[in-house]
């Protein structure tokens, strides 16, 4: 049975591709592609021909509100159809593919495909459905279980599986900052295109931002739009919790204990 070396596989792996070998794999590199691949045998699903998925795009259209294209009064209206999918010759730095090679990505939700697109309050989003048109077989890169753990010594087999299947969950959904280094992307994007050398139509991700999960689809033609409508965020909600312990300086405790 396949194993990971260590609980740090894909922390060391990651650090492999984004500083030392990119374009050809080293035998460590390998090895815990192979791994990951063997270990993945339960977390293969296939997606049913005819579900229906979301994609959202900021931005919208323009709609004449009088009778005739020549009205001068006009009101918002979803983007086109061809705005809606992706361009099949050029894309950006994405979690599943390089720049240049475009994937489909789309969300099980209308909400999480909607908060994928980082919209603020008063934003106008183009929301569309989307229908596979054939099954697709995929590979969930999620986990249920998100107990961070510390070790002191390489623990078992099972539990080294499930610290590294932890941390390619967490590569794969955490929120990516649009000035990141695309070097960032490169082990996430090493992945989905050595599942899609092994036959599989896509990957699925957790969102951190919404229910449900993520999609990214290979084939940008396997599912054709349905619907899309437009929508306008109302409000946006924060979360957060103490990442250090506060410092308080010196010149500010002085400047309270002169005030009393």
């Amino acid at each position: 049975m396949a194993t990971f070396k260590s609980y740090q596989s894909f922390e060391q792996f990651a650090h492999s591709i984004r500083s030392q070998w990119r374009y050809t794999r080293d035998a460590e590199q390998s090895d815990f592609l192979d791994t990951v691949l063997a270990t993945s045998a339960g977390r293969q699903e296939v997606i049913d021909a005819g579900s229906i998925l979301w994609r959202a795009q900021i931005g919208h259209d323009w709609y004449p509100l009088g009778e005739g294209e020549s009205s001068d009064e006009i009101q918002p209206s979803p983007l086109p159809a061809e705005r809606m999918a992706p361009p099949g010759n050029r894309a950006r730095e994405g979690r599943a593919n390089p720049k240049g090679i475009p994937v489909l990505y789309l969300a099980t939700h209308q909400k999480t495909a909607v908060a994928e697109v980082r919209p603020w309050i008063g934003l106008d989003v183009s929301v569309a459905q989307f229908k596979l048109g054939r099954e697709v077989r995929i590979v969930e890169c999620t986990t249920d279980d998100h107990r961070l753990m510390a070790y002191g010594s390489e623990p078992d087999p099972k539990e080294r599986e499930r610290a590294v299947w932890y941390d390619i969950d967490r590569a794969f959904s955490q929120p990516i900052n649009p000035v990141d280094d695309t070097a960032d992307y490169a082990p996430t994007q090493v992945l989905a295109e050595f599942f899609r050398e092994n036959g599989f139509d896509g990957i699925a991700y957790r969102s951190s931002l919404g229910e449900g999960h993520n999609l990214a689809l290979f084939d940008i033609n396997v599912a054709a739009l349905v619907n899309c409508q437009l929508v306008r965020i109302d409000s946006i909600k924060f979360d957060f919790s103490m990442a250090a312990n506060p410092y308080f300086t010196t010149d500010a405790s002085k400047s309270s204990a002169d005030k009393t």
